[in-house]
């Protein structure tokens, strides 16, 4: 009987000493992108200049590890000029692989870095082994990055059909299921984070004090209403709280946090290829937390699956970084289907 695959452990770097914590605590790779529009993670404060990356990337390959540059945001139809460019930057940093959604980079990367891996953004919404293969064929992807939509058995389908590597998301935020056709950001701030790089421009948000609370609003829209002693998450409006009907509550969705960790010999047994931390645009002890966390339980599966059961105290360390102190299987667990 072969042996469960041990998937890779592939974790988020939105600063270079989060990405050198990552890989101190034991990332197989690390993501990242640029300060610019084709990182679709394009906070402000955060990311890389292409001297930071260049060091990263030295960081991470003396030790033996990957460096992912994600420009998973899709280009300008009127100038994809600066796609190009940062596709060709990453190569000369010696980047291992990059993320893309765009078929016109990855059309661009075929034709002038041939021999360059390219990995399937989630932004790109492939959820079938057909639509996978068809960025195979055409573009030469190896390894694509599965929505949050699936089921596990779904997973395993397209796994067990497709010669492409699959990645898979394990812990972090969740958004509202239709990664890379978002328009909730563009209705509020004519800003979209399929092409503008950001979901809620900091120059849309802003924080007023009122006599009933803090508001967020993104751009003069409210989307929520904080009490004094209540936590302030990040403002975006799939995840804000509206008065429907009489009740105010999370209309869209309710913040929570993707944790698969009990599910880890599942994914092992099926072949994944990695799993995926999110949150480029977190701490640098959020990815090192999490990331020794993972460690631990990929190794601990891996060694023995038969007897691998969540410890209580990863629980904890990641109920720490968890999007309104809960978490979920998200759409890998369906028991109604």
């Amino acid at each position: 009987m072969n042996s469960p695959r041990v998937p890779h452990l592939v974790c988020p770097a939105g600063s270079l000493r989060a990405l050198q914590l990552a890989v101190d605590a034991g990332a197989d790779a690390v993501y990242m992108g640029l300060k610019n529009t084709t990182n679709a993670r394009n906070f402000a404060g955060l990311n890389f200049d292409v001297a930071q990356a260049r060091e990263g990337v030295a960081y991470a390959h003396a030790r033996g590890r990957q460096v992912l540059m994600a420009l998973n945001t899709y280009a300008d139809a009127r100038d994809a000029t600066p796609w190009y460019r940062a596709a060709d930057s990453a190569v000369e940093m010696g980047a291992d692989a990059l993320i893309l959604a765009d078929p016109a980079v990855m059309a661009h990367c075929r034709e002038h870095h041939p021999t360059l891996r390219l990995h399937l953004s989630v932004q790109a919404s492939a959820t079938s082994y057909e639509a996978i293969d068809f960025y195979r064929e055409h573009y030469g992807v190896q390894r694509a990055v599965l929505p949050r939509v699936l089921t596990l058995s779904q997973v395993g389908h397209v796994v067990r059909n497709s010669d492409v590597e699959i990645e898979v998301f394990g812990f972090g935020s969740l958004c509202v299921m239709v990664e890379g056709r978002c328009a909730l950001s563009s209705y509020a701030t004519g800003q979209s984070p399929n092409n503008a790089g950001v979901c809620s421009p900091p120059n849309a948000v802003r924080w007023h004090d009122t006599a009933f609370g803090v508001e967020a609003r993104l751009n003069g829209v409210l989307i929520d209403r904080y009490g004094p002693e209540e936590p302030r998450g990040y403002p975006t409006l799939c995840k804000g709280r509206f008065d429907v009907q009489g009740q105010r509550d999370y209309a869209l969705e309710e913040p929570t946090s993707l944790n698969t960790l009990a599910m880890l010999p599942e994914l092992m047994a099926i072949g994944v290829a990695a799993i995926k931390i999110e949150g480029r645009q977190r701490s640098a002890t959020y990815v090192e937390q999490v990331t020794r966390v993972w460690r631990a339980a990929i190794d601990d599966c891996a060694a023995a699956p038969e007897r691998y059961a969540v410890h209580p105290a990863w629980t904890a360390a990641l109920g720490r970084f968890a999007e309104g102190q809960q978490h979920t299987l998200g759409a890998y667990n369906r028991p109604w289907r």
